[in-house]
């Protein structure tokens, strides 16, 4: 039987899958329609192999979207054989992407701050709630961990929308450093670190912040990474595309909650993105 949090969940699911065609007629962030959209622009992504092998987006991809247009498909480029495999910030803790191969069946472990309203333990993923900087795992247990749009979390203010706990407001700037060491630790040797965070001109929001260049390489220096790939994305009115690290230096993001960054680029979130891919 269908419980009530499940009817309530596909309702409103309906409810936007009808506002997809005023959506497109006029896209805006977080918009009537703007959820059903992403998730079939991520989905069609995916399939298609759209990131692999460097590929470039096409032309209008992703307007009024967030970065997890990029993200999702990027990630899955790499994805081949996962092994046994970590998220690490529960940000594939949805259906339409644990149906997907390689991650439907896999080997999953979701790891995130504090218990979220769905999920799929029904599945066979486990569910392990906790600090990334210090996690309960032994050394070199995954082949693989994935940490999308996360670490530029690690150390700040996570109680205003994750956990609501006042012992989460923190405003350690450097958070992400041992927790990207700590992916190193629980890698098998071979194993893939991936990574992605806002880019662009520095900037702390508070609850998240920015990553510059020399953030980045701060990333790359604490995992201690056998090798290494960036991949950026930049966002503009056209949508998202592949653009270099020093095109992107100055972009900056839309906070939702705040509305600073506010722009008529219909930016959702992130104007930029850094993608990482880490060999232990």
């Amino acid at each position: 039987m269908m419980s009530a949090s499940d009817l309530i969940h596909q309702l409103k699911w309906a409810a936007d899958g009808l506002a997809v065609p005023l959506f497109r007629l006029r896209p805006r962030p977080f918009g009537p329609g703007y959820q059903t959209v992403k998730r079939d622009t991520i989905t069609a992504a995916i399939d298609a192999g759209l990131l692999q092998a460097g590929n470039e987006l096409p032309p209008g991809y992703g307007v009024a979207m967030d970065e997890r247009v990029v993200e999702y498909p990027w990630v899955y480029g790499r994805l081949n054989s996962v092994g046994k495999m970590l998220d690490a910030g529960s940000t594939f803790n949805h259906d339409f992407l644990l149906q997907r191969p390689p991650l439907r069946g896999a080997d999953l472990t979701i790891m995130t701050l504090a218990p979220e309203r769905r999920c799929y333990w029904h599945d066979g993923y486990s569910y392990v709630f906790g600090d990334l900087r210090k996690t309960m795992f032994g050394d070199q247990v995954f082949d693989t961990v994935a940490s999308i749009s996360t670490i530029e979390h690690i150390g700040l203010d996570n109680q205003m929308l994750y956990t609501g706990d006042p012992r989460d407001a923190e405003t350690d700037r450097d958070g992400f450093v041992p927790a990207v060491k700590e992916f190193k630790r629980i890698l098998k040797p071979g194993g893939t670190c991936l990574i992605s965070v806002p880019f662009g001109k520095r900037d702390n929001l508070g609850w998240y912040q920015v990553f510059d260049l020399a953030m980045i390489e701060r990333i790359i220096e604490a995992f201690g990474a056998a090798s290494h790939h960036v991949d950026y994305f930049g966002y503009s009115r056209q949508g998202w595309s592949r653009q270099s690290a020093e095109a992107l230096a100055d972009a900056t993001v839309f906070d939702i909650h705040t509305g600073k960054g506010q722009g008529n680029d219909l930016a959702a979130s992130s104007r930029a993105v850094a993608c990482l891919q880490l060999t232990a």
